[in-house]
């Protein structure tokens, strides 16, 4: 049997989960058929035959993950070289689709002090002690605790495994923890001049634009390993949209030579696209820095994550009228507050500032 596995899908990207197949066992298929569709962080992707044949078995139902390099179908027919350097023994051919159970993580229970009996306990009812909170002396966990932490998951049902764009947000965000040196600066910019019916994100993008122009070092990439940087000539910056799957970051590419009205255009199909998961996946990667709007939803400050390789993430908060004082006397002005987090690995805190400073420059021009 010849097996066809998982295809390296780009970016990085190490799995996927299958999200509907468009053959049987037993079909007939042409080359460049499509025979699978599979949802990845970036997008929804249809993976085709990469030959004509028979198709002999499926590896994994509708809601597994498969991982890049993994069976994913089998074909009638020997087995070639290509295959079989990662196929072991002999494949035995179902007449259904079949999923292997991936192996479990080891549990992290170092440092968390129990006794053998109540590890054996926790074991029994399946619940991993890293969750658990401890009330017995010295932080030892005791079986009664192990037994609320039981009572309480059963009362909330089985575990909801996290998939798609959530699950590469989970990992992107652990990754960005365990690396990023993160520091944030806060301030706020004088809109008040601003006229009615002003675009809020064209003037956030132009703005952004104008403190890379100013403090080149917080857009660009940075290789924690060689403990070396790119400072980016282009401004590609990516823009988190929340959407029901989860975070997205599409790339709004090259934002410094476009003008006010191609921006706009750009900008709006992006969302839209972004929302409707249709944003080719070439757009979901290599921005050179991002842009939060937050402050649509909720919120006036924040410590918004950069993800590696960037090295800052600009987020705007909710506009409101403030008290502030203009020429030594109190006034009310509308006000936009600012959350700047950078990579303290490679920028410093004066390229930040003076960033910022540009950054709110250009957002108190009145047009």
């Amino acid at each position: 049997m010849k097996i066809f596995k998982l295809p390296d899908l780009g970016e990085g990207l190490q799995e996927a989960e299958i999200v509907k197949w468009h053959v049987k066992v037993g079909d007939e298929i042409k080359a460049d058929q499509p025979m699978v569709s599979v949802e990845t962080a970036k997008a929804v992707v249809d993976i085709p035959a990469p030959y004509p044949g028979t198709i002999a078995r499926l590896y994994g139902n509708v809601g597994d993950i498969a991982h890049i390099g993994a069976p994913l179908v089998g074909f009638e027919g020997e087995s070639d070289a290509r295959d079989a350097g990662t196929v072991v023994g002999v494949v035995e051919v179902g007449q259904k689709v079949v999923s292997d159970a991936p192996a479990a993580p080891a549990p992290v229970t170092a440092g968390i002090k129990a006794t053998p009996a109540v590890r054996a306990l926790a074991r029994k009812l399946n619940v991993d002690l890293a969750m658990v909170t401890p009330t017995g002396a010295d932080g030892l966990l005791t079986a009664a605790d192990v037994q609320r932490a039981a009572r309480i998951l059963a009362e909330t049902g089985p575990i909801e495994m996290i998939r798609g764009v959530r699950r590469s947000m989970a990992q992107n965000m652990e990754l960005a923890t365990a690396e990023v040196a993160s520091a944030t600066i806060m301030d706020d910019a004088d809109i008040d001049s601003w006229p009615a019916g002003t675009h809020t994100m064209l003037r956030l993008i132009r703005a952004l634009v104008a403190g890379c122009r100013a403090e080149p070092a917080l857009n660009a990439w940075y290789d924690s390993e060689k403990i070396g940087r790119w400072v980016m000539k282009r401004i590609d910056i990516g823009i988190a949209v929340d959407t029901p799957d989860g975070l997205l970051v599409p790339v709004l590419r090259s934002c410094g030579e476009r003008d006010p009205a191609n921006l706009k255009a750009a900008l709006e199909k992006l969302i839209a696209d972004a929302r409707a998961r249709k944003v080719p996946p070439e757009e979901l990667r290599a921005n050179t820095i991002t842009l939060s709007n937050y402050g649509s939803i909720a919120g006036r400050y924040a410590s918004p994550v950069v993800l590696p390789p960037t090295v800052a993430i600009l987020g705007a908060g909710r506009i409101a009228k403030q008290v502030v004082v203009v020429d030594d006397r109190p006034a009310v002005r509308r006000m936009l507050p600012l959350s700047l987090t950078f990579d303290h690995r490679v920028v410093t805190g004066g390229e930040a500032g003076r960033f910022l400073n540009a950054v709110i420059a250009d957002l108190q021009r009145p047009t």
